[in-house]
């Protein structure tokens, strides 16, 4: 029935450029991601003299750009879960997720709809405020397991750790997903997520995920910070036996029960690096389900990761599709 059970939150993202002075007003160290509270979010915005604003989060994201690869030529339906409050934001949130050809199965809660506001700075770094909202009321009575049973594969990611609901609904589904044999595909997310949980992320997630994705701070903080990135991927091993290293603008390493690959990256001007990590993850997954082997997935997927930060915000109207599989497959 679908080819991605994907599990996230519900986010809307506030895009907007500013100089660095603005971080430091607010107390932000660049590049991170900061949980805020509904007071700490109008803060932020109050800051910021224009946005752009559109649908988001993290599997949302990786979920839109799977569909928008593949245009409904030879998957199977994606399915998206999540929480969005009963407000107007939610509802334009399910619209645009349908438009994109995605099965919503996101169910509404009592807080308001999530947002997150990402500042882009001219080094083209992207510092993330995120007000969680209704997604923190996500739990295991909304979790259809029925649906994931009858999916290929279960993703999501490390930000669900950030609420004890959610984080007990991810566990209860990977452990269905490998009881069924459901493929489990697990990012890290983010730095600022794996100093949180990494320690629990060390225990738990061995055995039960088949890849995991994750860039080179977030490999070093699980798995030691003086580690050259061979090394690290030795000591991921014990995790899952596929991983993708995540290296900028050099590409990615990817470890296949211990066999490393390098796999190079493409060299573009830089706009804005929000959702690179998402498209990244979309494009393995999309070329991992159409048979192609890890090494040939991670190259769409750093093609894929190299053209989106080419724009703001994770848009692909101005993106050339055919171009984009042509290079990354060939």
């Amino acid at each position: 029935m679908y080819s991605v059970f994907g599990m996230g939150n519900p986010l809307l993202d506030f895009i907007a450029t500013v100089d660095p002075p603005v971080l430091e007003d607010l107390a932000a160290r660049k590049g991170t991601m900061n949980l805020v509270d509904r007071a700490g979010m109008e803060r932020v915005l109050s800051k910021l003299e224009g946005y752009t604003n559109i649908p988001g989060g993290s599997v949302a994201n990786t979920l839109r750009a799977i569909s928008w690869l593949d245009r409904a030529e030879q998957l199977e339906g994606l399915l998206y879960c999540g929480a969005v409050g009963p407000d107007a934001r939610g509802e334009a949130y399910n619209s645009s997720l349908e438009r994109a050809g995605i099965n919503v199965q996101v169910v509404r809660k009592t807080l308001p709809t999530g947002c997150s506001v990402i500042l882009v700075t001219p080094d083209h770094e992207r510092t993330m405020f995120t007000y969680l909202g209704a997604c923190r009321e996500y739990g295991l009575e909304d979790l259809d397991l029925a649906a994931l049973c009858a999916s290929r594969l279960f993703y999501t990611t490390g930000y669900m750790w950030d609420t004890d609901n959610q984080k007990q609904a991810v566990k209860r589904a990977m452990e269905h997903s490998r009881e069924r044999g459901v493929g489990i595909f697990f990012d890290l997310a983010d730095p600022f997520v794996v100093r949180r949980y990494h320690e629990e992320f060390r225990s738990w997630l061995p055995s039960r995920v088949d890849v995991l994705f994750g860039n080179r701070d977030e490999f070093r903080i699980m798995f030691g910070p003086d580690l050259e990135d061979r090394q690290l991927l030795a000591e991921a091993a014990e995790v899952s036996p596929v991983l993708l290293l995540k290296t900028g603008c050099d590409g990615c390493l990817v470890s296949e029960r211990g066999a490393v690959t390098q796999v190079d990256g493409f060299c573009v001007e830089p706009l804005d690096t929000t959702a690179a990590g998402d498209c990244f993850s979309a494009a393995f997954i999309f070329a991992s389900l159409r048979g192609y082997p890890p090494v040939q997935a991670a190259r769409l997927a750093n093609r894929l990761a190299a053209s989106i930060v080419t724009v703001l915000g994770c848009d692909f109207s101005n993106l050339d599709r055919d171009l984009i599989l042509r290079e990354g497959l060939s």
